[in-house]
């Protein structure tokens, strides 16, 4: 019997597929990295038949790369050394929402906007926004993060429990549904941000908010964006619980309006929310009024209007489609960085003069707040001198960004777009990384050639 066809017994001949099709959709992430071809994709239902599915890939010594929704922006799950695919699509059940705890437990399959909804009829809301419509697995996987995790956090911080898969089919929790422990490692830290390399997530406990009384939301436009990133780190300062905090320079202004057929001043904006009860958040507006006039802001407005609101955080979230929109036949090379917010003002300006000259149209933004942005550089990928200057972009961004305590990214992942950077940043603690991955997956079974490169090949491996 072959393991094509104990994977059909395992599941069921319906989930489990050699589809040209479907071996395409899930040989590509959002990224501008070569697609490759899995061997096969097998669609699971639970955490039994994902127990199965490694287990069979050890019998037959075959890689294993989990997948979500393909909305990865560093090739995390393009899979180089083929293999089967996991898609946890059928594995999009909320299986329990604790109101009285704050917390939610759901499969990984389940995208943001699918939580969202229902939380919604709880008056609660999950944080972690990365602007794509992406599934929870997918987002503890990268550790992702967006506009709110200056007042909210990370995935990292909103994850309470994970039940996951490892490699040689075992099943584990990494967590509990108390708020804190001091009881044995953190292995929820070990495992977000993993990328599928140390085992497959198959059930998420989240820490969940209540939906706030009131909400605002305005623009602050400035003429540079020292006096944005200035302004922010004042906003902080002053202990003003903003929600969120977003940069857009001056090009990407231009782009938005073209975009979203708005008239917002072409000049470094900020996008900001506040949540909190009326009498508190007329308090911090009017207190964020006073520190962004020290800045020079040029213009200053706020609405609270839900439309309103939603019309401005919807032309920020369309920031990366309006430079697709208005290139076409170009893809989208999309980057990140994280460095101490004081020295992002720095950063960004360093960014702009690499952009401009490497000759690429390209913008910027960022969640400022906790010194992270983005480069959005538009490549034509049939080209490979626009792939060679994209890259020297990028690797001039990490460069300055590790050179004053940063990282290669804060939030997009490592995957192999970020990879050759990880020695660099980390020095001797790849090595302990390299060892984790050696302890739980000895074989070298779970997306293998990501995050940590363990310096081995095995493209021999036979399905």
């Amino acid at each position: 019997m072959s393991l094509y066809e104990e994977l059909e017994k395992a599941l069921s001949p319906e989930r489990v597929t050699k589809n040209e099709t479907i071996l395409a959709l899930h040989s590509k992430d959002e990224s501008y990295h070569t697609p490759h071809l899995p061997d096969v994709v097998v669609f699971p239902e639970n955490s039994d038949e994902v127990s199965e599915v490694m287990k069979l890939a050890n019998k037959y010594e075959t890689s294993v790369v989990p997948f979500g929704l393909g909305s990865s922006l560093e090739g995390n799950m393009i899979p180089y050394e083929k293999g089967i695919m996991i898609d946890f699509s059928m594995m999009n059940k909320i299986l329990e929402v604790r109101a009285e705890d704050f917390l939610v437990k759901v499969q990984p399959g389940v995208t943001r906007t699918q939580l969202e909804k229902e939380l919604k009829k709880h008056g609660l809301f999950f944080s972690v926004d990365p602007g794509a419509d992406a599934t929870l697995g997918g987002m503890a996987a990268t550790n992702a993060s967006g506009t709110t995790s200056v007042k909210y956090g990370i995935m990292r911080d909103n994850v309470r429990d994970l039940e996951v898969v490892l490699a040689d089919g075992t099943v584990i929790h990494t967590g509990g549904l108390a708020a804190k422990s001091s009881s044995g490692f953190h292995l929820n830290g070990i495992f977000i941000g993993s990328e599928g390399t140390l085992g497959c997530f198959t059930e998420l406990t989240l820490k969940v908010h209540g939906i706030p009384e009131h909400v605002m939301a305005g623009r602050a436009a400035f003429d540079t964006v020292e006096d944005a990133v200035d302004a922010v780190i004042g906003i902080l300062q002053a202990g003003i619980p903003v929600a969120r905090v977003e940069l857009v320079d001056e090009q990407s202004m231009k782009q938005i309006n073209t975009y979203s057929e708005t008239d917002y001043k072409e000049v470094p904006t900020l996008f900001l929310e506040f949540h909190g009860n009326e009498a508190g958040l007329e308090q911090d507006v009017g207190f964020t009024k006073e520190i962004v006039s020290d800045f020079n802001c040029k213009e200053l407005t706020f609405e609270t209007n839900t439309a309103a609101r939603n019309r401005l955080w919807e032309a920020r979230h369309n920031a990366a489609y309006a430079y697709i929109h208005g290139n076409p036949g170009k893809r989208q090379m999309v980057t990140d960085v994280c460095l101490p917010i004081s020295e992002l003002a720095g950063a960004i300006k360093d960014a702009r003069a690499a952009v401009e000259a490497s000759g690429l149209v390209g913008g910027i933004v960022g969640h400022v707040g906790d010194g992270n942005y983005h480069i959005l550089l538009m490549i034509d990928v049939n080209n490979p001198s626009d792939i060679d200057k994209a890259n020297q972009v990028n690797e001039h961004i990490v460069g300055y960004a590790l050179a004053r305590g940063g990282t290669c990214t804060g939030e997009h992942g490592v995957g192999v777009g970020k990879q050759k950077y990880q020695e660099q940043e980390h020095g001797a603690a790849l090595d302990v990384m390299r060892k984790i991955k050696s302890a739980l997956d000895p074989a070298r079974l779970l997306n293998p050639g990501k995050v940590v490169d363990m310096a081995m090949s095995k493209s021999s491996r036979k399905p």
